[in-house]
């Protein structure tokens, strides 16, 4: 760094270049804050787009039958038990249903007889060179483990379950702390008759296939009644939880109770329906709010939202409000979302759901309240759902849709601005030299010209 005396007339030329320097940079800075305005833009307007995907998700609940509609499902019975628990799917219709569960699936469970048990877990129970333990479930392939000449029950139970063959394998102790008789466990991992465990080959000292062995829980299926009287029905099951029997509802069994049914109520469920179009407003409003928040201008302090005076914010908002309010032809009873409750609110723009209404149309017409929303293939028409989805896809289209292209536009912008800055900063860099060698030099020769004049005064007083 060149630094100047300011010997030459008293001058200190450092704050004259740092001026000159700070001239020039000028132009830099006004690119700068271009390139920060740019890069504020395209936060916000990707703030903006995860809004638009909020509402998109928001719609797409309601885009279809199966996703508008909603069921709740009522388990009722005399039993002290919890016999049974249900859920229900869009596609479960409403209905009553008596259940009565006369067995619980099972897994079926072994274990080896006493009369083999061992004292400790690493006892060898092989008695020869080899052994082989072979075991298969149900119709599936035989397993089978090998044992060295050493192997113990301990290496039979890993050797089983690393096998992954959908039997869990362990060691129980049905002795006492001072004299334990350990004994070998397996247990089916899958519920059913179908899952019995059969042992075929053990020439280990357990010789379960000659002792046999002793059940501990039985492979069987579940079992419930499906109705009441002449008509009921006796349905088997391998598993406990029964998706395949009432269309759209789930049930779970937990517990047998012969002589209490179960009646189970599906119902359409109109709360959870109007939580989604809740949801909805709410997701709308949000973009709503988001668009005014940046497109604000404050009379009193000047301040303006980032995009005021943007196009894009008038053009999302259009298309939104397009979607959401547009009349969908081919409907006959409600044909609009302010037919329904939707009540746009001249102060914002946003949306205020009146409740009461909008519960008053779900209960006298339900129907008719899905058609506006949901794309229906019977009729042909596109609700509200699936307009929605469209716009929001529409200016989101990477090839063409604005805020795709905004953000593309954007980009391109920042990285010239960026490429700008450096090129102008290394010219500037070069200038400050240049200006400092300059006046350096102009500080030395004013200095020499300073000698020469106190010279030139000594030699006149003498």
């Amino acid at each position: 760094m060149i630094s100047f005396g300011g010997l030459g007339n008293g001058i200190d030329f450092g704050p004259i270049v740092d001026f000159l320097v700070e001239a020039k940079r000028i132009p830099i800075d006004r690119i700068n804050e271009r390139k920060l305005n740019n890069q504020e833009k395209l936060t916000n307007i990707g703030s903006l787009g995860t809004k638009l995907l909020g509402l998109q998700n928001a719609a797409n609940s309601l885009r279809t039958r199966l996703s508008f509609d909603k069921s709740e499902v009522s388990v009722s019975s005399a039993s002290s038990q919890t016999l049974l628990t249900a859920s229900a799917s869009s596609t479960a219709a409403s209905g009553t249903h008596t259940v009565t569960v006369n067995q619980l699936a099972s897994a079926h469970q072994i274990v080896s007889n006493v009369s083999t048990a061992v004292s400790t877990i690493d006892t060898d129970i092989v008695s020869g060179a080899s052994s082989t333990f072979s075991f298969q479930v149900g119709t599936g392939a035989v397993q089978t483990v090998n044992l060295d000449a050493t192997g113990t029950l301990e290496d039979l139970r890993d050797g089983i379950n690393n096998l992954g063959a959908g039997v869990s394998a362990s060691i129980l102790n049905t002795g006492t702390e001072a004299t334990p008789a350990y004994r070998l466990v397996l247990g089916s991992n899958d519920t059913g008759a179908g899952n019995s465990i059969t042992i075929s080959v053990d020439d280990t000292t357990l010789d379960t296939v000659t002792t046999g062995v002793d059940t501990f829980q039985a492979a069987q299926n579940s079992q419930i009644v499906l109705g009441e009287g002449v008509g009921a029905v006796t349905i088997d099951r391998a598993s406990n939880t029964l998706a395949d029997i009432i269309s759209g509802v789930t049930l779970n069994l937990q517990a047998e109770d012969l002589g209490n049914p179960v009646t189970i109520s599906v119902t359409r469920d109109n709360t959870a329906v109007k939580e989604g179009v809740s949801n909805f407003v709410s997701s709308y409003n949000e973009v709503v709010e988001f668009i005014n928040e940046q497109t604000a201008f404050d009379l009193e302090t000047g301040e303006r939202g980032i995009l005021v005076g943007d196009s894009l914010a008038r053009t999302v908002l259009d298309r939104i409000r397009q979607s959401a309010f547009s009349e969908i032809s081919g409907l006959t009873t409600y044909t609009s979302a302010s037919q329904i409750g939707f009540e746009t609110q001249p102060a914002d723009g946003t949306i205020k759901l009146n409740e009461a209404t909008f519960d008053a149309v779900l209960s006298e017409n339900y129907s008719a309240v899905r058609d506006l929303f949901i794309q229906n293939p019977t009729t042909g028409t596109e609700g509200i759902g699936e307009l929605v989805v469209n716009a929001v896809d529409a200016l989101d289209d990477v090839e063409s849709g604005v805020l795709a292209i905004r953000q593309k536009s954007l980009t391109t912008q920042i990285d010239s601005f960026a490429q700008q800055i450096s090129v102008k900063e290394a010219a500037l860099s070069r200038y400050e030299e240049q200006q400092r060698i300059k006046f350096a030099n102009l500080d030395g020769l004013l200095a020499s010209l300073q000698q020469q004049l106190d010279d030139l005064a000594r030699l006149s007083s003498n």
